[in-house]
């Protein structure tokens, strides 16, 4: 099989990726494969706890992509006897959960879906480490434990933290790190792709393939993709999330409240627009570089022509101020509101509400002192017949209409259903 020049392989290798552990052997393994005409195998694993796959997620996936486009052999490994030990990182709060086995494969089932629209199944080895795990003896656990030190293990940052707290480290989260490491040994990894949290799973592997007289895989990890708050790493708990499954306009919404501090960050990470085009796009306006960003990124899930769609609406209802076409109904109770508000008891009796309590009823406000500052800053409009008032004083009271429309600043907005 022919190569790219190595030069070529590791300016896309490089690409987006934050450490290369031992960095000084990737050239040298590329020349040898280029040489010898066989393919590197590019490891990845999860765990199929059950999964939404985000953005976050498909920048480790988006690099084994790159691989199996310069020709080389993507390995995924679904980890489906490490879920039943669960990760010891404790990030997620799912990880907690026992699952069945028959749970783990169904979450691997759609797992795999969801990855095939990044990486190109078809050329893709899958293989669950149950394989392998679920046929050793409990004298092999033995001597695979044995092949690690406690000293190695209190290595590892989160238990080397749980040390320091005194806090419980079980036995059985002290085998999830050797079974990752020891995946690699099986699968002959060449390379192992994931974040800069795995580096000690990633070593620990180079340990053991050595034992077993194999060459040593190399770590190619990558930075942690901040969310939508432009501070903590991207989650579905967090809420500062895009899915890869969202609707284009969907996608297209969060991402034009990706802030511009994270901006180069996503164009590195989750495009392949050259670098510096993306320097020239970051010096312009703000606002037509996310839009380039964003239809870059949904055309890969959807499709060219729905990115276009996608921009042009949002350019029409959110940025030209149109109604959007999916407006969310929101159903109160006049009686459970005079329970909840008894101030306000005389005013619902007459269906009327100041605005205030209205937007915070609805959802559309946190609270009513937020309520009131966006009023005075002429955020607030309620739509009759799909005609704006903008609501001025957050005193008077607002006769509340059934399919009448509150909208609060730019983004939110929601029709008004009204029971007894």
């Amino acid at each position: 099989m022919t190569f790219p020049p190595v030069d070529e392989q590791l300016a896309i290798i490089r690409r987006g990726i934050e450490k290369i552990v031992p960095e000084d052997e990737l050239a040298a393994r590329l020349t040898k494969s280029r040489e010898t005409g066989q393919p590197l195998r590019v490891k990845y694993g999860i765990d199929p706890t059950g999964i939404d796959v985000h953005l976050g997620h498909t920048v480790p996936l988006r690099k084994l992509r790159q691989f199996q486009e310069l020709g080389h052999q993507a390995v995924i490994i679904i980890g489906n006897y490490t879920a039943l030990v669960g990760d010891p990182s404790g990030r997620d709060q799912a990880r907690s959960k026992k699952l069945s086995a028959e749970e783990v494969e169904a979450n691997a089932q759609d797992y795999l879906a969801q990855v095939g629209k990044v990486v190109d199944m078809s050329r893709a080895e899958v293989h669950r480490n149950g394989n392998w795990f679920g046929t050793m003896s409990f004298a092999d656990v033995i001597q695979l434990c044995g092949k690690v030190t406690v000293a190695q293990m209190l290595t590892r940052d989160d238990f080397a933290k749980r040390y320091s707290a005194g806090s419980p480290i079980f036995m059985h989260e002290c085998l999830y790190p050797i079974m990752q490491a020891w995946d690699s040994v099986v699968i002959k990894s060449d390379i192992e792709l994931g974040g800069t949290e795995q580096l000690y799973s990633f070593m620990l592997a180079r340990d053991l393939q050595r034992d077993q007289g194999l060459p040593q895989q190399i770590g190619v990890m990558s930075p942690i993709l901040v969310g939508l708050d432009g501070e903590r790493r991207m989650g579905k708990s967090l809420g500062n999330y895009i899915g890869i499954a969202e609707s284009p306009y969907d996608m297209m919404k969060k991402f034009m409240q990706v802030p511009d501090s994270v901006m180069k960050m996503y164009f590195e990470l989750l495009t392949a627009i050259p670098l510096a085009e993306v320097e020239e796009l970051l010096a312009g306006h703000p606002k037509q570089a996310k839009t380039r960003l964003a239809k870059e990124v949904i055309a890969g899930f959807h499709s060219a022509e729905a990115a276009t769609e996608a921009a042009e609406r949002w350019q029409r209802e959110v940025s030209g101020g149109e109604l959007p076409a999916d407006i969310p109904t929101v159903t109160l109770s006049l009686s459970t509101l005079a329970t909840q508000l008894p101030q306000c008891a005389a005013d619902l009796a007459e269906r009327k509400l100041t605005a205030p309590q209205l937007l915070k009823a609805m959802g559309l406000s946190p609270s009513t002192s937020e309520a009131s500052r966006l009023i005075g800053q002429g955020g607030v409009s309620i739509y009759r017949d799909n005609q704006p008032t903008p609501v001025t004083d957050p005193k008077l009271p607002v006769v509340l209409e059934e399919n009448m429309l509150v909208k609060a600043g730019k983004k939110k907005i929601a029709r008004l259903s009204l029971q007894p």
